[in-house]
């Protein structure tokens, strides 16, 4: 059962439309789908709201520490609602699926994402939830942008092409979601990983 949703990203209006939001993105879709506002919380240092999906009650988070600090966020929220790390499902960029593609997993290595390390780190345990979007890597990037430096590419927008498969990702991931959260994980999987 999942109870807590976290978005990753960097907050302020600088980085919205950087590739490294794309946690932040579904996060805010799925509480507008809801009729809900995330409202700052100082004490978890993020924004955060209360939705139902399938009838149970589930947080929404999105991290005001930065990228890096995410676990400080996640953390304390867990430990004051008594969330376990198989409770919680992280929904972050990723730079080894190309845009439009997005994977559902539980547990796992980090993969160098020092959000997920991070929070894996204030969780004791690697065995929370990710759902993670392709963002594509500069390596896949024509001529010279190519060599661009993995740091710099996440801290960019990405073109519309790319967004508009980036956010077709995205719905067809809010559309699944209730499949999850009533525990059809093995359809879920299907649905997201599969073409549409």
């Amino acid at each position: 059962m999942i109870r807590l949703i976290v978005g990753l990203g960097n907050p302020g209006a600088k980085h919205e439309s950087d590739r490294h939001n794309a946690g932040f993105w579904f996060i805010d879709r799925l509480a507008s789908q809801h009729k809900q506002l995330l409202q700052p919380e100082k004490r978890f240092l993020g924004k955060a709201a209360k939705i139902r999906v399938e009838g149970q009650d589930i947080h929404l988070l999105t991290p005001d520490t930065y990228m890096n600090l995410s676990g400080e966020s996640v953390g304390p929220l867990c430990r004051f609602h008594k969330i376990t790390p198989q409770e919680v499902l992280v929904v972050h960029d990723e730079l080894d699926l190309k845009p439009g593609m997005a994977r559902l997993k539980q547990g796992g290595g980090n993969g160098g994402h020092n959000g997920l390390k991070d929070i894996q780190s204030h969780l004791s345990s690697p065995q929370f939830w990710r759902l993670r979007f392709g963002i594509g890597h500069p390596r896949d990037l024509p001529g010279d942008k190519a060599k661009m430096d993995v740091a710099d590419y996440v801290l960019k927008k990405p073109s519309s092409e790319e967004q508009s498969k980036i956010d077709q990702a995205i719905d067809k991931a809010l559309r699944t979601l209730p499949l999850f959260i009533k525990g059809d994980v093995q359809n879920a999987m299907q649905a997201i990983h599969g073409p549409d």
